[in-house]
Order: structure tokens, then C-alpha cells, then sequence
């Protein structure tokens, strides 16, 4: 790894105006304020058709699987829907496997039209965990997010958070993505070492 980590955020979202993606160029611009070269892989830009195990190299999975592999870290985002997170990104999940994530530090985050996301960062942190992704204990969610933003030209896409703490938390994933993106977490402790003997 280089000196400056490679932090890569996924839109979930296909929406315009998303809030999901305004919401990761704020755990962007904290990772880039944290040391991090980052990029944002907005799921828009890309041709990704329905993965189909039997077809190699469709459309640009070959570009989406290089940008996640050479990532020391990545945040996942979605908005909420059903319960669970979008069509769109669990596309671009099923591209990936443990050649992209394993042990590659992953930072989540939902955004809901109503209350309730905590079913949604449960299948993400799943999900990533099957292909051995290492996933940060913080995590965000957002509640309403049509109003959680303000209008405000001299922010991030035109968008401001409403509540500060909010946006604290938010930054803290960015900041949080760049801290434990060489992380080689052992996986004997003290504990299971004794256990051993």
C-alpha cells in the first residue's frame, strides 16, 4: 500500500439527485482530509448488466472489479428499499467476490425514505462478510433523508446536513475508512491462545 490509501465509495443509488451519493462525497472529502486518494464509483456511469456467472467480461465489470480490488478500503451505500439495500448495488455485488474484498477494510451506509434501516447495514454487513471483507463496527444510517439536507450552494452537491452531529458521524466513517485501511486484525487473542495450550 502506498503511503496514501486508496478509498473507493460505491453508489448504491441510481437516482439524480441521490442522497446517498451526496451522502459518501461527505465520507469522501473526510477520508481526502484524513490522507486518503479516494474515488467514487457511482454506479450510474457504468454498464453493468444482470450478472450472469456464465457470460465473462460483461460490460464494464472488468473496470468496476479493478477499482474494488486496488481499493485499500471501501464504503458501501445504498438507499433503502424493501428492507434491504438496491437492485443495483447487489448487481455490482455479485461481481465481486473474495478477490475483491478479502480482507479489505468496508465502511456501510443507508439512507431511508421512512425510519427504519438497520435490516438493510444487517444484509450489507452479511454480504460483505461472506467474501471476508473487514467491516468497521461504524456504520451510518440515515433517517429521512429528504430531510436531512438543506439547500446551501457552498456545500457538497448543493446539499447541507441538517443536524451537525449527523454530519460528524458521517465524517467519522470517512475518517474511519482511512484509520484502518492496512488493518491485519489477528484473529487468535490472548483468550483463544490460552484456550489452545
Amino acid at each position: 500500500m502506498s503511503s496514501a490509501p486508496n478509498v473507493v465509495a460505491v453508489c448504491g443509488s441510481l437516482r439524480e439527485e441521490s442522497y446517498t451519493r451526496t451522502a459518501l462525497r461527505y465520507v469522501l472529502r473526510a477520508a481526502e482530509e484524513a490522507g486518503a486518494e479516494t474515488t467514487l464509483l457511482d454506479l450510474r456511469e457504468y454498464d453493468l448488466p444482470v450478472y450472469d456467472p456464465d457470460v465473462d467480461e460483461q460490460g464494464d465489470a472488468e473496470e468496476v472489479t479493478r477499482i474494488v480490488r486496488e481499493a485499500d478500503a471501501v464504503a458501501l451505500g445504498t438507499p433503502v428499499y424493501h428492507g434491504s439495500y438496491s437492485g443495483a448495488l447487489k448487481n455490482f455485488h455479485d461481481y465481486c467476490s473474495f478477490e475483491e474484498y478479502e480482507d479489505t477494510t468496508v465502511g456501510l451506509l443507508a439512507t431511508a425514505g421512512g425510519g427504519t434501516y438497520g435490516s438493510t447495514l444487517d444484509h450489507l454487513r452479511i454480504t460483505v462478510r461472506g467474501v471476508h471483507g473487514w467491516v468497521l463496527p461504524h456504520q451510518i444510517g440515515i433517517r429521512k433523508a429528504y430531510d436531512a439536507f438543506v439547500d446551501d450552494p457552498e456545500a457538497i452537491d448543493g446539499r447541507q446536513f441538517v443536524d451537525a452531529d449527523l454530519e460528524e458521524r458521517v465524517e467519522t466513517l470517512g475518517r474511519s475508512l482511512v484509520e484502518y485501511a492496512a488493518i491485519e486484525p489477528e484473529v487468535t487473542t490472548s483468550r483463544t491462545a490460552a484456550a489452545d495450550d
